[in-house]
């Protein structure tokens, strides 16, 4: 088996977040309880120096605005480092979609709900607003994503999140079954997906181990903060308590716990 990257103990990986207001401070708390290091930074007059220390960027298209945007295309041109782009809001704006494949052509790793992958694929979705859609979630459906998605240059790495997270470098396609239902019912989960992602690549790992390492450790805190909890459960109860096993998670054996199996 190989190492967990959780927690960053040698030396903290600092991620440069260019991300929204809605879930600014859960990112960076997300980041910290695992060892990381953030930077919450958009102003490009400050790119050059940052650009220096940090070891990886996230692109999130959350709340976009023309000064966002423009930042984000800078931080796309300027970044030598992997960058992780969450196409968030992209099955419902065809501003925010046209952006989405300006910036994917410089990014790592390129991340959305199934729906929201859908529609950076050119196909049709049944989303409404940034949610993903049951329809989309269809077996024909995602037979169709994964056949759209291999088609895609295998430079980059595709993940599709939902009930079964996708992921996609070109002919290699796994599929990962942890995760309770739950988690789509608090804002920002898929932004910290994101976020661990960007804080594994920081670290070094190629960006296909990285995606799967991140998604299954992060499910498996929901899994674990469900398990925790006393039954009927609050949401908001169920919010901070995967929040409290991003920093305890690693202390067990999680990697034992990662279900998942190539597609075929």
């Amino acid at each position: 088996m190989k190492r967990s990257p959780f927690p960053f103990t040698e030396q903290s990986v600092l991620v440069h977040c260019i991300t929204n207001e809605i879930t600014n401070e859960l990112l960076a708390n997300a980041l910290l309880f695992v060892g990381a290091k953030p930077i919450m930074a958009e102003d490009p007059r400050e790119f050059a120096d940052l650009f220096e220390q940090t070891d990886s960027i996230l692109l999130n298209l959350g709340r976009i605005s023309p000064a966002k945007e423009q930042a984000l295309k800078i931080a796309s041109h300027m970044a030598t480092q992997p960058i992780v782009l969450d196409i968030v809001g992209v099955a419902a704006s065809s501003l925010r979609l046209a952006l989405s494949k300006e910036l994917a052509v410089n990014a790592t790793v390129v991340k959305g709900n199934i729906s929201e992958m859908r529609s950076f694929c050119g196909l049709a979705t049944k989303s409404r607003g940034v949610d993903g859609s049951p329809f989309d979630q269809q077996a024909a459906e995602m037979d169709e994503l994964i056949t759209a998605l291999k088609k895609l240059p295998s430079t980059t790495t595709y993940l599709a999140t939902g009930p079964t997270d996708v992921i996609v470098q070109g002919e290699t396609v796994l599929l990962l079954e942890n995760g309770v239902a739950e988690l789509d019912s608090f804002t920002g989960t898929g932004d910290i997906v994101g976020a661990l992602i960007a804080s594994v690549l920081g670290a070094g790992y190629p960006s296909l181990e990285a995606t799967r390492l991140a998604v299954s450790y992060f499910n498996l805190c929901g899994e674990a903060a469900k398990k925790s909890l006393v039954q009927p459960m609050g949401l908001a109860d169920f919010r901070q308590e995967t929040c409290n096993q991003l920093s305890l998670l690693h202390q067990t054996c999680w990697q034992k716990q990662m279900k998942g199996k190539n597609y075929e």
